[in-house]
């Protein structure tokens, strides 16, 4: 059975993806969608990060992006099941304790429904403003992830020496909920791709086409073969936009649409290359229209899966 999830229409509004009723949208609406994928059956909500957007890129990725400590904090409380993914947070930009307080804290309050999806970011402005080495930005997050791996463990007083961060003897509580908070790497450049093979217990590629996932997929095998790794590994993928049914407006020609069984025929092919979890995104015209989908989904769809 593969898994699904869905990335949280409101909290980003890049012109890439956001639909327009969602300029005006708010609390109440992330609430609404998250209470409907916590009923229907998805794996995950998830929530981007970025601190600041600089003015060259604010026209095409606008300035709204929550903090998806935050948010999903305010959506765990008002939800049961579904598990609270960062899709991406850019741990780079933060020390690793800050980033194992924020998180634990999440983990723990939640239940145990963290998945911590890291990536390496991209917009150079927000690491000059923190401080932070932009060009080294790879070398940075590889010392991070090592660093949360300790950090986000059992040990209420976690250790690490590494070439930018060194810490012993400070203790931290509350601990996740978790064992072991899953820790999935996005990004889909061969270094990424490295680094989720080597390092994360899953991998959160960034807008591969289908036709680009069995090569990556069969990277990641190598890599983890060669490397002795044979503990679970989830290989995720995020699918061309979704409409269930006939839209009888414009959705896109990208867009898939149709009954729930050619959804599910088109989806099927994820499972086949080795994905074991999907990204849905639905095209909307208002809110009641997405959980509309989203539950159509979760009943019509995901049981042919």
């Amino acid at each position: 059975m593969i898994r699904y999830g869905i990335q949280l229409p409101v909290q980003s509004q890049s012109t890439l993806y956001a639909e327009p009723w969602e300029a005006v949208a708010g609390p109440g609406d992330l609430l609404a969608i998250a209470r409907t994928a916590d009923r229907a059956g998805f794996d995950y909500v998830a929530c981007c990060d970025h601190v600041a957007i600089p003015r060259r890129l604010a026209s095409a990725m606008s300035t709204v992006w929550y903090d998806p400590v935050a948010t999903l904090a305010f959506l765990a409380a008002a939800t049961e099941r579904v598990r609270l993914l960062s899709h991406v947070a850019v741990v780079g930009l933060r020390h690793p304790l800050l980033t194992a307080k924020q998180y634990a804290t999440l983990d723990h309050l939640s239940g145990g429904r963290l998945i911590l999806g890291v990536g390496a970011g991209h917009v150079r402005e927000e690491f000059e403003a923190l401080g932070v080495d932009f060009e080294r930005r790879g070398a940075v997050l590889d010392e991070v992830v090592d660093a949360l791996r300790v950090a986000l463990g059992r040990d209420e007083f976690p250790e690490h020496h590494g070439k930018l961060y060194d810490f012993e003897g400070l203790g931290q509580q509350p601990r996740p909920a978790q064992d072991r908070v899953p820790l999935w790497v996005g990004g889909s450049s061969p270094a990424a791709v490295r680094r989720a093979a080597l390092k994360g217990d899953g991998w959160l590629p960034q807008g591969d086409p289908r036709e680009r996932l069995p090569d990556q997929i069969a990277r990641l095998g190598r890599l983890r073969e060669e490397a002795g790794l044979t503990g679970p590994f989830t290989v995720g993928a995020i699918t061309e936009p979704l409409y269930a049914g006939e839209p009888g407006w414009e959705v896109g020609r990208r867009t898939l649409t149709g009954r729930p069984e050619a959804l599910a025929e088109s989806l099927r092919a994820y499972r086949a290359m080795g994905v074991r979890q999907i990204q849905v995104r639905f095209r909307s015209r208002s809110r009641a229209e997405l959980t509309d989908q989203m539950a159509v989904f979760g009943e019509e769809v995901a049981p042919l899966l």
